[in-house]
């Protein structure tokens, strides 16, 4: 399918001329990855007057480790995240994340950032920014702000970025205790698809836990209650079970072409019991590999 719609094309030597260009055309759009752009533009929904080609921009495309903050350039692709020796040592979950997004083709073009800026239900970068309480880092020409990944997602498609700022990062606080996490995401079939529902995990030694899904509501959604049923026990049989029972409490899916709400729920209570399980075992060193499939 041909792009037919026609834009004007800029490719800025720095983010300072970018800035400008998305302050002064309210119509542009930023292309990075352009898994998604590309594929709105051919199929006609939506039609920027300008696009600004921001992927020479080398500022944007750091992997940095400061103390405890984990930070991610805009331009990072989800193939240099499962590359990344820096995030494969201090927080190996996200190399699996990475792993399940689309195809290696996709991998090698699509960006993390842009994950969320997109902000479909299904992303798989929204759970875990959202359970580790990610902040994103946005400028414009008048200066800076840091927006919390909770209040980062409005609604399906609809973020809180403005007209005329640009991300330029993301920071992932890591928790200072020791502790691994998991990924489980639900596909129709192996191989590039959506995510039917997703569940993350993260656990520490000394009982501190943390829980999102995605795909079963209209934006990533975090577990608080079962947050706090599992704050310092420890996985026994009876603690699972009322976790799972929370589940019903926590998200609100919906029956669509992928799947219903009710297969949807009934799957989250199990991703659950898996993700905790791994990411317990992975704590003692004994769990499953990163980037398993565990459904």
């Amino acid at each position: 399918m041909a792009i037919v719609h026609e834009f004007e094309y800029l490719k800025p030597k720095t983010l300072k001329e970018a800035l400008h260009a998305v302050a002064k055309n309210r119509g542009a759009m930023l292309l990075a990855g352009g898994t998604d752009l590309v594929g709105h533009l051919k199929e006609g929904s939506v039609a920027p007057s300008l696009i600004v080609d921001i992927k020479g921009l080398r500022e944007l495309k750091k992997i940095v480790l400061k103390g405890r903050i984990l930070n991610v350039g805009a331009l990072v692709t989800f193939g240099e995240l499962m590359e990344s020796r820096v995030i494969q040592s201090k927080f190996p979950v996200l190399t699996e994340i990475a792993g399940k997004v689309a195809s290696v083709g996709i991998r090698n073009r699509a960006t993390m950032v842009g994950n969320i800026c997109s902000a479909v239900p299904c992303l798989d970068s929204g759970p875990v920014l959202l359970a580790m309480d990610a902040i994103i880092h946005v400028k414009a020409v008048r200066g800076g702000r840091m927006i919390p990944a909770k209040k980062w997602f409005l609604q399906a498609r609809k973020t809180a970025i403005k007209p005329g700022e640009i991300v330029t990062h993301v920071s992932i606080p890591l928790p200072e205790e020791k502790g691994a996490g998991c990924y489980i995401k639900l596909g129709r079939y192996q191989g590039e698809d959506l995510a039917q529902a997703s569940v993350f995990v993260w656990m520490g030694k000394k009982g501190q836990s943390r829980v999102a899904f995605g795909s079963v509501g209209p934006t990533p959604l975090r577990g608080t209650r079962i947050e706090k049923h599992l704050k310092g026990k420890k996985l026994d049989p009876a603690v699972l079970d009322l976790a799972k029972e929370l589940v019903s409490e926590e998200v609100s899916p919906i029956t669509d072409i992928r799947a219903t709400k009710e297969y949807r729920l009934h799957m989250c209570k199990i991703m659950l019991e898996r993700a905790l399980l791994s990411a317990e075992a992975r704590i003692r060193g004994n769990g499953p590999k990163y980037g398993k499939s565990l459904i």
